[in-house]
């Protein structure tokens, strides 16, 4: 049995990275970056690792050579329902969101640096730039940065994209929002 607010499946975790890949990654010494990575998955679909590189002079590397216990936090999407989309005035606004909290133990893998780098290109760019287009400096820049796999060793998620709302009620607040994608995964979390 799921709790009220977890995602319905892997499936949901696996797209919320897919969609919004830009996450925080925090040591334990709480240095902190912004940072875009790629889930990997299991046979079953469940992460078990998230793929990305950052620069050698990003205090992260420092850190998680010293300790590899981190934090990764991705926001999905989220915004705030106003009382104004319903039609019951005894309901009370609140805020909808999907979230994903990862405790990991970070490696680095040098040698996949490139694969880092070109998964991600592949992935944002759809086909449409490569890094040949860098020439000689994209050897270059291979020289500064580094990349990582963090190792999931616990997950906490919660997609928060309804409350109490009666089926009518949850109608008028997905029909109504302005932010039509937010309404789009409340609409698929029903």
């Amino acid at each position: 049995m799921t709790a009220l607010f977890d995602p319905r499946d892997a499936a949901d975790v696996r797209q919320l990275i897919a969609d919004y890949p830009l996450a925080w990654i925090i040591s334990g010494a709480f240095n902190a970056s912004p940072l875009p990575l790629i889930a990997e998955t299991d046979d079953r679909g469940a992460v078990v690792a998230l793929f990305g590189h950052c620069a050698l002079r990003n205090a992260l590397v420092t850190d998680f050579r010293a300790d590899p216990r981190g934090l990764i936090l991705f926001n999905g999407p989220a915004g705030y329902i106003p009382t104004a989309l319903l039609s019951r005035p005894d309901w009370a606004p609140t805020w909808n969101y999907a979230v994903l909290r990862f405790t990991v133990e970070v490696e680095f893998v040098g040698d996949e640096t490139r694969e880092a780098i070109e998964r991600l290109v592949a992935k944002m760019e759809g086909g449409d730039w490569s890094t040949e287009s860098l020439g000689p400096r994209y050897e270059k820049m291979l020289d500064q940065i580094i990349a990582f796999r963090a190792h999931v060793r616990s997950a906490e998620h919660s997609f928060k994209l309804g409350q109490d709302e009666s089926a009518e009620g949850f109608a008028e607040i997905a029909a109504g929002h302005g932010d039509r994608t937010l309404a789009k995964w409340m609409e698929g979390q029903r």
